[in-house]
């Protein structure tokens, strides 16, 4: 019963100190719910039940949807639903303004 008591023991530390590392090494983005310092707070202070809680709980998958919006020229979804004719009419459009916009910047002041 001790040796068991004992190796128990040592493989609880062994995750504790396991769940430390993987919560300190993770990038901001990958912690959900709270913060990346109190998801290390939760570990140390409660220790085989905090790193079950990081593993369950806080710590996003990579195949885990993105929670922020994207831009639609950042969605691949959305550029892929645009035909090259749109994208280039688009393209279009937008050097035009630009182009009108510069020759307005380049007038001269009718200052005296």
């Amino acid at each position: 019963m001790a040796r068991l008591l004992i190796v128990g023991g040592f493989l609880a530390a062994v995750f504790w100190v396991f769940s430390i590392v993987d919560c300190a090494v993770q990038p901001a983005t990958r912690h959900r719910g709270v913060p990346k310092g109190v998801w290390i707070a939760i570990v140390i202070v409660v220790p085989v039940i905090g790193g079950i809680l990081w593993f369950t709980i806080g710590r996003r998958r990579a195949d885990d949807q993105d929670a922020r919006p994207y831009a639609p020229d950042d969605d691949p979804a959305f550029l892929r639903s645009i035909d090259k004719k749109e994208q280039d009419a688009r393209i279009a459009e937008l050097e035009a303004e630009l182009a009108r916009l510069e020759d307005e910047g380049d007038a001269p002041d009718a200052r005296p």
